[in-house]
Parts: structure tokens; C-alpha cells; sequence
């Protein structure tokens, strides 16, 4: 049985393109492309960026999409890295002046082993307050640690509200608008989507069938779409100057400018404001 990474690079070559094309094609970093074929997903970025990514190259390859995400989740990476985030994110950032003793010090006043203080973990949750430093988490039955949800939720909300205080900074700083226009991404299949502003002109993308497509701007190069938009289903980013629009497959593509439906005539198309 092939590995996602085998049938992957495998697409690609039945295309004749090499990982730089493929890159330019689909607006994502040709070093996390070739990780894909490698089948290394670690590529330092939050969950969702990386089955956006891996399902925008698999649809641009016309690689089974919805197989190949399947089994990207089955090989388990999504849970060890909510657990690694847990690890940094939240016991990283917890208030240590709780109290100052080590996890020896602890042992030491209470009389109790380590294992002891992990076996009684969750019949001391209402005494007080965890230090972090001699917490020990609970151990099931197997001896593996337990995860606390909340915790792992908490996490997953703290790296969320981090990514959003980036991007209004980013917007602050540069000075493009006074208003900071947030992107976000809406679900799994979409990598990129900078929404429009209240009163700004709207390009509105319907697709009649799954269809992988990006918008940039054509005088400075910036992304406001990209992903994958599912049958149905509609996008409205800004109409901020020029814009390119590629989409694969291009027919399955209709845009809307002020209400009006137009046909995508090629896989590429460049849309001016009126």
C-alpha cells in the first residue's frame, strides 16, 4: 500500500511538473510540498494550515483529496501535537508562584513516592491550587498519562488568540488600513481567506463542484484566497485593485461581480475593478 507522500509525488510526475511549479501553481512553499512527498507533515504550522495545504495539493494533483486527508488523520500526528502544544503553551505559561518547593521538596513534606501523589492526582483537585513544578499527572490503568480535555482546549484557544493578535498587528503596522481585516481559516479546506471590509467591492466565487482556487493581488502579490471551496459553496474576498484568479479545475468555477455571474474562460483569469 502506498504512503500519502508515495502517491503524492507520484501525481506529480504523472503531471510532468516539477515540486517548484507545482509550488508557483498552488501558492504554497515548495520545502512543505517536498515534506509532503516525504511524508514528514511537521512543517511547524497550526493543524488546520497543514490538512489545508495537504488537501489543496492533493485536489491540484487530482489526487483522491478526501483519501488522502483520511489517511493523514489516521497516522495520529493531530493528537500528539495538540500534546505537544499543551506541553509548551500551557504548563509553559502557568503562574509558578503558586508555590517555589520542588517536585523532591514536595515528596519530602508529604511523605508520599511519586507514584503515590500521581494515584491521588484527582482526589486533591479541590484542595487548592496545582503548582505546576510538582504537579504529577494521573496515570491510567496502561501507566500512560492522562489528558486533560480542558486543558487541551484551553491550549487550542490560547493558540488562536495568539495567531489573531499577529494579524492585527501585522495590518496595524503596515498601515494598509485603519480597519484591520482579519484572515482566517473558515474550515479544513480553506489555507487562506481575507474577508472583505464593510463597503468595500466584493468578488463572490461559487463552486458548482469542489475546485481548488487562489486569489492574489496582481500589483503586490497578496494572497486573499486560498483553498479548496466545496460544492455549493460560496467565498467573497475583496476586490482591492487588479486581481488573478487560478483555478483547477477552472470549469467548475463561477464569479460574481456585483450580482452578475461570469464563466471562468481558462484555468487563469485576471479580473479588474470596474
Amino acid at each position: 500500500m502506498q504512503s500519502i507522500g508515495e502517491r503524492l509525488e507520484e501525481a506529480r510526475k504523472r503531471k510532468g511538473i516539477s515540486i517548484r511549479e507545482a509550488a508557483e501553481a498552488t501558492k504554497i512553499r515548495g520545502e512543505y510540498l517536498h515534506k509532503f512527498e516525504s511524508n514528514q507533515f511537521d512543517i511547524k504550522l497550526p493543524e488546520i494550515y497543514v490538512r489545508g495545504f495537504l488537501r489543496s495539493y492533493a485536489v491540484f494533483l487530482k489526487a483522491p483529496a478526501d483519501k488522502i486527508i483520511n489517511d493523514y488523520k489516521a497516522l495520529g500526528l493531530e493528537e500528539n501535537k495538540g500534546v505537544r502544544g499543551l506541553n509548551r503553551e500551557v504548563y509553559g505559561r502557568m503562574d509558578l508562584s503558586v508555590g517555589s518547593k520542588t517536585e523532591k521538596e514536595a515528596r519530602e513534606a508529604t511523605g508520599k513516592p511519586a507514584d503515590a501523589q500521581a494515584e491521588l492526582g484527582d482526589a486533591n483537585t479541590d484542595a487548592g491550587p496545582r503548582n505546576p513544578s510538582t504537579f504529577v499527572p494521573p496515570r491510567s490503568a496502561q501507566g500512560n498519562p492522562k489528558i486533560d480535555r480542558d486543558l487541551l482546549m484551553k491550549a487550542g484557544m490560547l493558540v488562536g488568540a495568539t495567531a489573531i493578535v499577529v494579524l492585527l498587528s501585522v495590518w496595524i503596522f503596515s498601515g494598509r488600513s485603519s480597519k484591520p481585516t482579519v484572515t482566517t481559516a473558515a474550515s479544513s479546506t480553506d489555507a487562506i481567506w481575507v474577508r472583505p471590509l464593510s463597503g468595500e467591492p466584493i468578488l463572490s466565487l461559487v463552486a458548482s463542484s469542489p475546485v481548488s482556487v487562489t486569489v492574489t493581488t496582481k500589483s503586490e502579490g497578496t494572497t486573499l484566497y486560498q483553498g479548496t471551496i466545496p460544492r455549493g459553496d460560496r467565498r467573497e474576498v475583496p476586490r482591492r485593485g487588479e486581481l488573478r484568479v487560478v483555478a483547477e479545475p477552472y470549469q467548475s468555477l463561477v464569479f460574481e461581480i456585483g450580482g452578475t455571474p461570469y464563466k471562468m474562460p481558462a484555468r487563469a483569469a485576471d479580473i479588474r475593478s470596474p
